[in-house]
């Protein structure tokens, strides 16, 4: 009988210290033993340290890291370097994983042993409740062009097969910071098979110390660098770093250029064959969703207004968004008021649609705060 495979779960870990626990728990509780976790302290400066190695004189299958602060990529390379399992987990310190994500994540691996990587979804923490993640059908278009416009997979759900994928395609680069994973996907689907799971495996949190929400504006500037990139590699653009305007600063003037470069693209896009041309429309449409959330953010209701006119998307956004931002440019003041009213209405769906947290978290608490 053949051995169930070693799983090594990488942890990178900075200054987590009221989440650390709960992570390294919801790990080492898995229905799936056969696991080492390599936990890489990226110089913490409050107790992480003392909590992992807490951990790690409780369970001997816990090794530890520690020096001082290289950040996330040198973190994750570091670990890799070190790893012994065939199956390499990435987990966030500020996470926890269900009892069963090894196990489910294994089992797909001894089923479709070709796979290079695989990903699955999350349920949403935030403000004490838990949002059901849920399949978003445009994954039902491939892969391989998907990624090339977005992160397919939350990077904290991540497998990657070391059997299949060649270690010198399994590195991150330090040239895409914080959005590492962005570039790793799109490198790795175009050479080898990925899957998602259609189930959430992993509970994902949003808080304000976290890397998303630290490093939110570099984030998006990298993001736009790499489908650049991408699409200029496919031939659909031919200067990719045009799209990158707008991820240095909003104004009039980037909107403007980033709007010519969607309606270019979709130009483009539709000469494609009927083969690959769905993916591409749909990865597209992502794009101009991703500019409009950045422009949304800055809450200048006249440069969102302008977007929409501009790729003439106005009917690609919610009929309360549209009459929140139709006097965006007369009446700036009104824009703003009806998009604070829309945006509490949401917080308060989603906080009645949720769980709440106990009843999740319960198992993960050990008293180490």
């Amino acid at each position: 009988m053949t051995a169930a495979p070693l799983i090594s779960v990488l942890l990178p870990v900075y200054n987590a210290e009221p989440y650390v626990a709960a992570a390294m728990q919801s790990i080492l509780r898995q229905d799936y033993d056969r696991i080492e976790l390599i936990a890489i302290d990226d110089g913490s400066t409050d107790r992480s340290l003392e909590i992992l190695e807490r951990c790690r004189r409780d369970d001997s299958r816990v090794s530890i890291i520690s020096r001082e602060n290289r950040g996330l990529v040198a973190s994750l390379n570091e670990g890799l370097a070190v790893a012994q399992g065939e199956l390499v987990a990435r987990m966030d310190a500020d996470d926890f994983a269900y009892p069963w994500r090894l196990s489910r994540q294994a089992a797909l691996f001894a089923a479709r042993p070709e796979l290079g990587f695989c990903g699955a979804l999350v349920d949403t923490l935030l403000h004490g409740r838990i949002a059901p993640g849920r399949l978003d059908p445009v994954f039902r278009l491939g892969l391989p062009v998907l990624s090339k416009f977005f992160t397919i997979f939350m990077h904290p759900t991540v497998v990657y097969n070391r059997k299949v994928i060649a270690e010198v395609d399994l590195h991150y680069d330090q040239l895409y910071r914080h959005a590492e994973d962005f570039d790793l996907f799109r490198r790795l689907a175009e050479r080898y098979p990925a899957a998602l799971m259609p189930e959430s495996l992993l509970v994902y949190r949003v808080h304000p110390g976290s890397v998303t929400s630290m490093h939110g504006k570099e984030m998006r500037r990298t993001h736009l660098k790499i489908v650049g990139e991408n699409l200029e590699s496919e031939g659909l653009t031919e200067d990719g770093r045009s799209l990158c305007a707008i991820g240095e600063k909003v104004t009039f003037d980037t909107v403007a250029r980033a709007a010519a470069f969607i309606r270019a693209l979709e130009e483009r896009i539709a000469a494609l064959p009927d083969t690959t041309r769905p993916g591409f429309e749909a990865g597209a449409l992502n794009l101009f969703y991703f500019l409009y959330q950045l422009v949304n953010d800055e809450e200048q209701p006249a440069l969102s207004h302008e977007l929409l006119t501009l790729t003439g998307k106005w009917n690609a956004i919610r009929r309360r968004e549209k009459y929140a931002l139709s006097p965006g440019v007369r009446a700036p003041w009104l824009s703003q008021a009806s998009m604070w009213a829309g945006k509490r209405a949401d917080w308060v769906a989603y906080r009645f649609k949720s769980a709440p947290e106990a009843s999740v978290l319960a198992p993960y608490r050990t008293g180490t705060a």
